[in-house]
């Protein structure tokens, strides 16, 4: 297939367009999108995205929508994934493609994901000298479209890569399914000395992390004893890669046992991630949470109480599942600073129930 890189002279404005800070030209696009519901908006972008490419690239960016390779995801920087990869459009195709992302997401969740994206830059910096490793490149992002898109058929997105995978069901316009979703930091934190611009202090993901801790120091002792459900965090979040969510009972202290203040933290935790969708999206989610009962939902911690050591907590009520682990060195060896999060549906990923 004809790639279509950059020239090096566009090869730095590029980056500054996935951070989001060169799309002044389509804010006002987004803003129009933000009126109208999620899955409208996804819908009219990967048309608009689609109707974009050549044959030879819709061969990799159209799939069925039965196709196995639907369900097929994972953040680890693999050597293949499905799609279109940024690396293989044209400048507008990459724009066209950047509005779909922002389609489904927030502004704040858009913003994580562009910057995650950038991140492969410093991974590959500080990475330079090793041999062997996957390709650290911010072009290496992938888009798949699966089905037709319009106002009266189901389809589905994902949109995936090093550390970042977003999966949408879409039918009749409206959103049916957006798990599996998954956030990863490496760095979570920057320490050390600017490095290809990235400057110390730099953070991502850092609500997502600072809640918990928040929510674990307000435990009194007995509260702990229930939330903690191991002394060593676990190395990964469970079934990542697989196509469904876990399906063990929740762990750790229901929300019924909390104060009506810690109950506040955990809504709050809650919502930092559930406000990564685009409004309309966040509000279903949440809304669903409150008619299955916020008392029914359990907080459970495993490892360190304090950042640096490797500490992961879970968060799981009837219809939702989060996890979130922190226990792996970043790139340039500072330990516990290398974030994985993922936000899964217990009922099913993918628009499919569990089991099947």
């Amino acid at each position: 297939m004809k790639r279509h890189p950059l020239p090096p002279s566009r090869q730095t404005q590029f980056k500054a367009l996935v951070l989001g800070v060169l799309l002044a030209a389509t804010v006002t696009g987004f803003a129009l999108q933000s009126a109208a519901p999620a899955g409208v908006s996804m819908t009219k972008s990967a048309t608009a995205w689609l109707g974009s490419l050549d044959d030879i690239q819709r061969t990799k960016a159209l799939l069925a929508y039965d196709t196995p390779a639907r369900r097929d995801w994972h953040f680890i920087p693999k050597a293949e994934r499905k799609g279109l990869q940024i690396k293989e459009m044209t400048e507008p195709q990459r724009k066209l493609a950047l509005e779909l992302l922002r389609s489904g997401l927030s502004q704040i969740g858009y913003d994580k994901a562009t910057r995650i994206m950038a991140v492969e830059t410093l991974l590959k910096e500080l990475e330079k000298a090793k041999t062997g490793t996957p390709l650290r490149d911010p072009e290496r992002y992938y888009f798949t479209v699966f089905g037709k898109p319009s106002d009266s058929t189901k389809w589905g997105l994902s949109i995936e890569g090093h550390h970042m995978s977003f999966n949408f069901v879409v039918e009749n316009n409206k959103v049916t399914s957006m798990t599996p979703n998954m956030y990863g930091a490496n760095p979570a934190i920057m320490k050390g000395n600017e490095i290809a611009g990235f400057k110390p202090g730099m953070r991502l993901l850092a609500k997502e992390e600072s809640l918990a801790f928040d929510l674990l120091g307000a435990l009194n002792p007995e509260q702990r004893k229930k939330a903690v459900i191991a002394e060593e965090a676990l190395k990964e979040v469970r079934t990542a890669g697989e196509p469904q969510p876990p399906t063990d009972a929740p762990a750790g202290i229901p929300a019924s046992e909390l104060t009506a203040e810690q109950r506040q933290v955990l809504q709050s935790l809650i919502e930092a991630y559930a406000g990564n969708f685009a409004d309309d999206l966040a509000r279903e989610r949440l809304g669903e949470i409150e008619k299955a009962g916020i008392q029914k939902v359990s907080f459970a911690w495993a490892g360190a109480d304090k950042p640096g050591i490797g500490h992961y907590y879970r968060v799981q009520g009837p219809t939702f599942v989060i996890e979130f682990v922190n226990t792996q060195p970043d790139a340039a060896g500072n330990p516990a600073n290398h974030i994985h999060c993922t936000w899964r549906d217990v009922r099913g990923d993918f628009a499919m129930p569990v089991g099947q």
